[in-house]
């Protein structure tokens, strides 16, 4: 195997991979004897088909098919001989059979980005200290004291804010039913944000066996694509207005919570408690997120254009599939996948930028995936999507799987340190707030 590299840009490359003949012949060779024992043509017993008669019947056929197992089966080692790193899929542009029986293709693939490291050991980040409020805990405690309320069925009531009501409903949207915007006995939990504020809102004042409509506008940002940003009309019929019977808050409450708690004061120290641990985990979320941000700031380099294209693809199909899943296309939906790509062309790139500096970081500080960080983040996966964690490892046999996971795992584990490293300080007072402070002193002291 012979390959030529030509440099088309700093991070495009062109490879020039030719075979020999004593390569390909057998590969070809393999091609036409299997096609031989399948074949049927006039004048011919089956698997007695001269090979020039097949060449001249089924020639392109097969040299396309052999052309496509030789690229698999070469482009690696190609890669590998030339001591390139591809970033994405390549680009095969040509191949040829030549005229002494081999075989040459030109792939075109792009290179990491080479860069100079900018600082990122020791970065100060600015968030506010983690701490719990008494009104957070009282929250936490209505929250609580709302889910163990047993529920009352009323023929009469109109629904209020904490009421459960049962419905039938069907969304419009332009005057057409919108496919998988309906329900039957669907129940929506007033204030409970989750089925969002503008739904729930809507069932106020209802009865049950109330027939009506309601017409919802929904904010762009709604979690449910297919509603964002529409005004859609409802058609719901009321089957049930369930009212909440909340208990009194008292020790008996706490011990109903849990066995744990003999006390009310001993269910707020819990309810704190895990309140506390929650803001410190979201905490970190944050402090690692202004890391990154501070990385992607700090550093200025060229982002391979079709790894970002591949990036923006990932999200759109993701987008795709879970629409396919609701009987939807993007069309019927409302969006436009062009429109889409440009929506994810900044998110594609911090991606891939950010995953660049932290793959250099892991280089300089030799920062590996160790078999116990794989196990860790199986069990992760299991526990989070309810698995066993066979099948969790049964999911990532393939290459393809693997891969990607791996990669995030070693993302993971740089944050980790850089967030280690981070000086955490908290977020300095505004001029505004400097001033304010000023006047308040002076007026003390007047």
């Amino acid at each position: 195997m012979e390959v030529a590299v030509e440099d088309l840009s700093s991070l495009r490359k062109a490879l020039t991979i030719t075979l020999p003949e004593d390569f390909v012949a057998p590969r070809l060779e393999t091609a036409y004897n299997k096609l031989k024992r399948k074949v049927s043509l006039k004048g011919f017993r089956k698997g007695k088909v001269p090979r020039k008669v097949l060449e001249r019947t089924y020639g392109d056929q097969v040299k396309a098919e052999v052309a496509d197992e030789l690229v698999q089966e070469t482009y690696f080692d190609a890669l590998a001989e030339v001591k390139i790193e591809a970033v994405v899929h390549p680009d095969i542009r040509t191949f040829d059979y030549t005229d002494e029986g081999g075989f040459s293709y030109v792939a075109e693939v792009e290179v990491k980005p080479e860069f100079e490291l900018g600082e990122y050991k020791g970065l100060t980040i600015e968030h506010p200290p983690v701490e719990v409020t008494d009104e957070e805990v009282e929250e936490a405690l209505m929250i609580t004291r709302r889910e163990m309320a047993p529920l009352k069925s009323h023929d009469a009531k109109e629904a209020a804010d904490g009421d459960l009501v049962i419905i039938d409903f069907q969304g419009f949207h332009d005057g057409k039913p919108m496919h998988n915007v309906a329900g039957d006995e669907y129940p929506v939990d007033i204030g409970s944000g989750r089925n969002g504020k503008e739904f729930e809102e809507a069932m106020i004042g209802l009865k049950k066996g109330e027939e009506t409509t309601r017409e919802i506008s929904f904010p762009a940002d709604f979690p449910n694509q297919v509603m964002a940003g529409k005004t859609i009309k409802f058609e719901i019929t009321v089957k049930d207005v369930k009212e909440r019977l909340l208990p009194e808050l008292d020790d008996e409450f706490a011990k109903d919570v849990s066995s744990e708690y003999a006390t009310l004061d001993d269910l707020r120290a819990g309810l704190r408690e895990k309140l506390q641990k929650e803001k410190e985990e979201t905490a970190d979320g944050d402090i690692m997120d202004k890391i990154m941000q501070k990385l992607i700031d700090s550093h200025d380099f060229e982002l391979p254009a079709r790894l970002i294209a591949y990036e923006i693809n990932q999200h759109v199909e993701e987008i795709e599939n879970n629409l396919q899943n609701q009987g939807l296309t993007l069309e019927s939906a409302g969006m436009n996948r062009e429109q889409l790509a440009e929506h994810f062309r900044e998110t594609a790139e911090r991606r891939v930028k950010g995953d660049f500096i932290l793959k250099k970081i892991a280089e300089v500080e030799e920062i590996k995936i160790a078999n116990d960080d794989i196990e860790a983040g199986y069990e992760r996966i299991a526990k989070q999507y309810n698995m066993q964690v066979s099948e969790v490892k049964q999911y990532f046999q393939s290459r393809n799987e693997l891969l990607p996971f791996m990669n995030e795992l070693l993302s993971e584990k740089v944050l980790k340190f850089l967030r280690a490293e981070a000086k955490v300080v908290p977020p300095a007072a505004d001029d505004t707030d400097e001033a304010q402070a000023g006047t308040e002193s002076g007026e003390s002291a007047s």
